[in-house]
């Protein structure tokens, strides 16, 4: 049964209760995790922080705490299957499902009595009617109409709408739409804490709405990088290519920057240069057809001198929550990306921009290089490309959000550098080595290249046919049914 009152339904019952927070690992559910246990900390909540990689760590996290818990919340995941039957808990057990996945298991939805399925539907207090595709952007107006909201919810809650627009997983008119409504909440918070004493002190924190460019961590990178890793200028430009590197040098020299200032840290570049920078930019963007060269976006101000933007943030916390270091678990690194959006842990912060940079690197390489050797195939209905083991960063690519991120970039890119106008309407699959002792694959399937795309992914079904029809070993572990993540065998 739907909740139709997230206070009432669901944050009055569990507020005197001890409960278990299982999380999946995306940054949307990171989110709305920090914002819902400052609410837990605030009324003093006793709970346990669980994060789940896939249907298997959400069977064994469940056995593990079903004698100690009754109230379990799911964050991002358990919506899309039958979850009585998948777990199989006692009577008195109930299940608070927030989960962006569709579709919701049609039992999930009439059961009245232990699963209660708070989807995107439901009219958070103040915006009935309210339809939100991530649930950090809907726990923020719960603790605004509980008079419990700050500004690193606020923040949380901007970080969760940013995620799904580098993430494409939302489309520009709904980010647009939704940035407005966070806008206003920014503004209500500055106006708020404008006389307050420690507004200028050295750990404050001040967000604000920017107009800024659509190049990924160019404030912590220098200018020439960010432009060459990220997909957005590199697929304009077409930076794989002879032609490509002389259209970027021709756009550096129509801005009149100087080579050395565009290749040095950008902290380090001369402050006339870049107080006119984003302007300068833009002007010479739309010259060479990249008219979309800036974006709405907010940025944040921790004390006098750390500045980061909302998509720095996500990289950074995605980049550390997939990490692959030796000796790092998935357990370790999701606490890691938890530290990473806590103004209190800018060293952790800083860290992940570190890796995102190398990440971003590694997907701009991989496509340049799937481009250059004609790795992606043309098999009739769906384009293909099989990363072999050997390529470098592949072990990178063996984790869901990087696979994603490199899947859309290289079909951007591929559509871009083909003059064959049917690519623009295939799909692409993707299949990159897992455990090549095992001879395990991830493929991942997703829709074809579109502006107006709703988003939606049927491939989850055709790969279980696929699977069938060929007596392939296949695990689908993923929480995300419609698409993508089976493991063949």
């Amino acid at each position: 049964m739907f909740v139709t009152c997230i206070r009432k339904e669901f944050y009055d019952v569990v507020v005197n209760q001890r409960v278990a927070l299982l999380v999946a690992l995306d940054i949307d559910a990171l989110c709305a995790c920090k914002i819902l246990q400052a609410l837990f900390h605030c009324d003093q909540v006793q709970y346990t922080l669980v994060p789940v990689a896939g249907w298997q760590d959400l069977g064994t996290a469940f056995l593990e705490h079903k004698g100690q818990y009754r109230y379990f919340v799911l964050i991002n995941c358990g919506a899309n299957v039958e979850l009585l039957e998948t777990l199989q808990p006692e009577e008195d057990t109930t299940f608070f499902v927030l989960d962006t996945h569709r579709p919701v298991d049609v039992v999930n939805v009439y059961n009245d009595t232990q699963v209660l399925p708070l989807t995107a539907r439901t009219p958070p207090l103040p915006f009935p009617g309210y339809e939100a595709k991530y649930y950090s952007f809907m726990y923020f107006p719960l603790a605004w109409v509980m008079t419990k909201d700050t500004k690193d919810m606020l923040w949380w809650a901007v970080i969760g709408l940013t995620d799904q627009w580098v993430h494409d997983k939302i489309t520009q008119m709904k980010y647009v739409t939704d940035i407005a409504t966070l806008q206003r909440h920014v503004s209500r918070h500055n106006h708020r804490n404008e006389d307050e004493e420690n507004s200028l002190s050295i750990d404050c924190m001040r967000i604000s709405f920017e107009y800024d460019l659509r190049l990924s961590l160019y404030q912590h990178w220098s200018l020439y990088e960010s432009i060459c890793n990220t997909s957005y200028t590199s697929c304009s430009f077409k930076l794989w290519s002879i032609n490509g590197q002389k259209r970027l040098q021709e756009f550096l020299a129509d801005m009149g920057l100087p080579l050395k200032q565009v290749k040095q840290k950008f902290n380090s570049m001369d402050v006339s240069i870049k107080e006119n920078l984003r302007e300068v930019i833009e002007e010479s963007s739309s010259k060479f057809g990249m008219k979309d060269i800036r974006i709405q976006t907010f940025g944040v101000h921790f004390g006098f001198k750390n500045r980061f933007l909302a998509a720095d943030v996500v990289h950074a916390a995605t980049a550390v929550l997939e990490g692959v270091e030796k000796g790092e678990g998935a357990a370790d690194n999701f606490i890691r990306a938890l530290d990473c959006l806590s103004r209190s842990n800018l060293d952790r912060l800083h860290l992940g921009l570190d890796l995102a940079k190398k990440k971003l690197k590694a997907v701009q390489q991989t496509v340049a290089s799937c481009i250059c050797t004609n790795l992606i195939l043309s098999q009739g209905p769906f384009l293909y490309c099989h990363l072999m083991e050997g390529t470098p960063d592949v072990k990178l690519f063996s984790k869901p959000l990087a696979l994603t991120l490199l899947s859309k970039y290289l079909l951007k890119a591929f559509i871009c550098s083909t003059r064959n106008k049917r690519c623009k309407i295939l799909p692409l699959i993707m299949a990159v080595p897992l455990d090549v002792e095992k001879g395990t694959l991830m493929v991942l399937g997703i829709p074809p290249e579109s502006e107006t795309s709703d988003k939606k992914n049927f491939f989850g079904r055709a790969f279980e046919k696929a699977a069938e029809s060929t007596s392939s070993r296949a695990l689908h572990d993923h929480f995300d049914t419609s698409s993508k993540f089976f493991l063949f065998c």
